[in-house]
């Protein structure tokens, strides 16, 4: 379990050197003492591990900007991928407040060794021909976060998968899977959705990918109260989410989406350790004594099973008297 004394940790993603797995997570100090409050101060952080289990905390890798930039309040989650020049990327969500709303939007910034990284700048927001803004007044901020970069299968160029909202379909149900492409990871043009509405979420959050035993998986999160009022209406938890997929980008039957696990964990991501095994990794999210969990739990085996995933977290989920220490 990855966990510090004095803050709450929870969104997460990491990126593997050949030597070191690299953990970055949002984090916030406890001196908060409301949970909920963290998120307007999140900075990002960096562990380190061999095994996916033991983590060593090293310098932070960002922080938010000095006003005015479009990530001046805080840092949210990202993915890294590494260039073929050798430069590590990592993109990132930038959050800035307005009269009306926070605003997210996408920025990225380089390494030459995954630790120490120089910001780029803002490269994509959300484009009013396809997805919903402040303006349109259907949701409590303008959802434009959690970039999960990928090659493109054919090798053309890179994708960009966002958690976004269409502009169309019914307000509860306008979660989709927003889209940018660059030919360079430097340049970026935000296109229309790989996703449609209507199919029972309001968000798709942390969305990312993975192809495992030759099955492609689109996995998102999606807690109770952001999942739509039919959803909730049949008794519908909420927490991770496994789409299966006919490939990396897309189509995804997202309405007919597996549930992992309940709100117990949130962020569930899948990760492949050096061995090819495939891992399931989250953060602890409703604990049973009703607090808010903030760490991360160790690695749990993932194999596929009649075409859904397997996840065996007999043993996942810490302890109340474990959060303590």
């Amino acid at each position: 379990m990855f966990a510090l004394k004095d803050s709450w940790v929870w969104d997460f993603w990491t990126a593997d050197d050949g030597t070191n797995y690299h953990l970055f997570f949002l984090y916030a100090s406890k001196a908060l003492h409301v949970p909920e409050a963290r998120h307007h101060r999140a900075s990002i952080g960096h562990a380190v591990s061999t095994d996916l289990v033991s983590w060593r905390r090293i310098e932070d890798a960002l922080v938010r900007s000095d006003p005015p930039a479009f990530d001046d309040l805080a840092t949210w989650t990202g993915s890294v991928v590494q260039h073929p020049d050798g430069t590590w990327f990592m993109f990132y969500t930038g959050t800035t407040r307005t009269p009306t709303g926070d605003v997210q939007s996408i920025g990225y910034a380089t390494s030459p060794d995954l630790v120490t990284w120089q910001k780029a700048g803002q490269v994509a927001a959300a484009d009013t021909r396809w997805y919903e803004v402040l303006a349109d007044q259907g949701w409590h901020d303008e959802a434009f976060r959690d970039p999960w970069v990928m090659r493109d299968p054919d090798g053309n160029g890179w994708h960009l998968l966002v958690t976004a909202r269409s502009k169309q379909g019914p307000v509860d149900e306008r979660g989709v899977v927003g889209h940018c492409w660059s030919p360079d990871l430097r340049t970026w043009e935000v296109r229309e959705p790989l996703s449609a509405p209507g199919q029972g979420f309001g968000q798709l959050e942390v969305l990312h990918t993975a192809v495992i035993e030759g099955q492609p998986f689109l996995v998102f999160s999606c807690l109770a109260d952001d999942t739509s009022d039919a959803r909730r209406a049949k008794g519908g938890l909420g927490g991770t989410w496994a789409a299966r997929a006919q490939s990396l980008t897309g189509p995804y039957d997202i309405a007919n989406a597996q549930l992992l696990n309940g709100p117990e964990l949130y962020v569930g991501r899948l990760v492949q350790s050096r061995d090819g095994a495939w891992q399931y990794l989250a953060f602890a999210n409703e604990m049973a004594d009703g607090r808010f969990g903030g760490t991360i739990i160790d690695p749990v085996p993932v194999r596929v099973e009649g075409g859904r995933l397997v996840i065996e977290r007999a043993s996942a989920m810490p302890s109340p008297a474990a959060l303590a220490h």
